[in-house]
């Protein structure tokens, strides 16, 4: 029988002082895994460096982590794919247990978990551990309890997984959507306590708090809209019909005024048709 092929995924932008260790520390917990480096028009020699490693180097010009994503998943052929960042934050001692689940116990998504083991103690970057939990929050609320760990960088892939998936965003709301992917089309979903630590001294998270933050909750929406459209159409039914429940009792018996009146049927009003709607779209939806 054939051995499996097992694909070792690397996206960088400015990498260049933790590269090197990655790559070495790929080789020496999973060394049956070819390593790829996909390198997003880094300026600081990064590819040059892995180049130098000896792994394959792979010039991705379209700037932004989720078109490295994509086009790892599209170019590189293998049977499992295992994703890690360039940045030395990740513990590889987990990789080959991630294989082995996606080939073994044909896991369709392995998800390191960073927030279960010892990331709020080695991440110096507060906002981020919120932004993190938010997240996590709110994708386990709206899609599902099966992943703990929203925006891990770290997983593991089968071909269905990594054939199926289409990303939709260029950025980093990428590991958001492929964890709401994941759930959405009820994949098979493993998880694992990983190893974390902090960027080492120099080293910069590319990640902008506020700016990528919004873009991260903003896809969120527009997943619950486009994914569960009678869902989302209903809660914002439900706002609005709460609206005119108050106002029209108002209007009518304790400050009985025609403007209050007209603007609580128009509220219900409103309600019915974003039912409707909602109706409407579920119906006709496009995963």
């Amino acid at each position: 029988m054939n051995m499996p092929e097992i694909a070792l995924l690397i996206p960088c932008y400015n990498e260049a002082p933790t590269i090197a260790k990655v790559i070495d520390e790929a080789r020496e917990f999973i060394p049956e895994a070819t390593i790829y480096v996909f390198d997003n028009n880094s300026t600081d020699g990064t590819g040059d460096i892995a180049r130098a490693k000896g792994v394959q180097v792979v010039d991705e010009p379209r700037q932004g982590k989720g078109n490295v994503v994509e086009a790892m998943l599209r170019k590189v052929e293998a049977d499992c794919y295992i994703m890690v960042d360039g940045d030395d934050t990740y513990d590889l001692s987990s990789a080959r247990e991630m294989a082995r689940q996606v080939l073994a116990d044909k896991v369709d998504m392995v998800v390191g978990d960073r927030l279960a083991g010892a990331y709020y103690a080695e991440n110096k970057r507060p906002f981020h551990g919120f932004g993190n939990a938010v997240v996590t929050f709110l994708v386990r609320l709206l899609f599902g309890k099966g992943i703990k760990d929203v925006m891990t960088g770290y997983r593991a892939f089968s071909r269905r997984f990594a054939k199926a998936f289409k990303p939709r965003t260029h950025g980093f709301e990428i590991e958001t959507e492929l964890s709401i992917f994941a759930l959405y089309r009820r994949m098979k979903i493993a998880t694992m306590t990983i190893g974390y630590r902090d960027r080492p001294e120099g080293c910069f998270s590319k990640l902008n708090t506020y700016r990528d933050g919004i873009k991260i909750l903003a896809l969120i929406a527009r997943c619950f809209f486009r994914l569960r459209p009678l869902a989302a159409m209903s809660t914002l039914a439900a706002l609005f019909f709460l609206v005119s429940a108050i106002l029209l009792p108002v209007g009518f018996l304790a400050v009985p005024t025609t403007p209050i009146i007209m603007t609580g049927v128009v509220f219900l009003v409103l309600s019915i048709f974003l039912l409707a709607t909602g109706i409407l779209l579920d119906a006709f939806k496009k995963e």
